[in-house]
């Protein structure tokens, strides 16, 4: 029996757009950036949710400057507003939608946004700009029962963090990062911050 025999019938199915985006993010981001990843366990009984951990990662990234960049053509780009990616899963691939100036905004008024921003982006409601303007990209994995995950920095991002679910009182958060620009202990630091602030994600 031939090889292809004994994997019964085979359906060939191009990927649509947006599973196409995925695997050309995915293989730019591995084959073009240096990656460093650090984890912490955060104190936490209950899974954060995506306003509390993007204003976390949005009022650090506001005094990590190294963290809210990217490493473009040998040179770095600091970049003056905090725009947060957020990972929105669909069926066969994902969506990453921009919360604009996120540290300027409270709890609250992330929480409103963030619901907005994920079902105009679920209905393609949102242009262009909603997708590319983000300095930094947070998944927040807790939903799916994921107690440590990693996601690669968005190219030219610097860096990029996922949350898993609390085990044992404790979330897991991992930064992953472009060593060109977010060295081991900046962003050491940065995980730190984020790390303890998203346990009082009011103040």
């Amino acid at each position: 029996m031939s090889a292809d025999r004994a994997k019964g019938e085979v359906t060939v199915r191009e990927p649509s757009a947006a599973e196409r985006t995925v695997a050309r993010r995915a293989a730019e981001a591995r084959a073009t950036v240096p990656n460093l990843e650090l984890s912490v366990a955060t104190a936490l009984e209950r899974p954060p949710t995506d306003a509390a951990l993007v204003r976390a990662c949005a009022l650090s990234l506001a005094e990590h400057p190294r963290a809210n960049a990217s490493y473009r053509d040998g040179r770095y780009e600091l970049y003056s507003r905090v725009n947060v990616g957020l990972v929105v899963a669909e069926e066969d691939a994902y969506l990453i939608p921009t919360v604009f100036d996120a540290d300027r905004k409270s709890l609250l008024e992330l929480e409103a946004e963030i619901e907005s921003v994920i079902a105009r982006s679920l209905a393609r409601e949102l242009t262009a700009p909603a997708f590319t303007g983000a300095t930094f990209t947070v998944w927040n994995a807790s939903p799916f029962g994921i107690s440590a995950a990693a996601i690669p920095p968005v190219p030219p991002q610097a860096a990029a963090l996922a949350a898993g679910t609390p085990s044992d009182g404790a979330v897991t958060l991992t930064l992953a990062c472009d060593h060109r620009i977010l060295y081991g202990a900046r962003a050491a630091e940065f995980l730190r911050d984020v790390s303890a602030r998203l346990g009082r994600p009011d103040r």
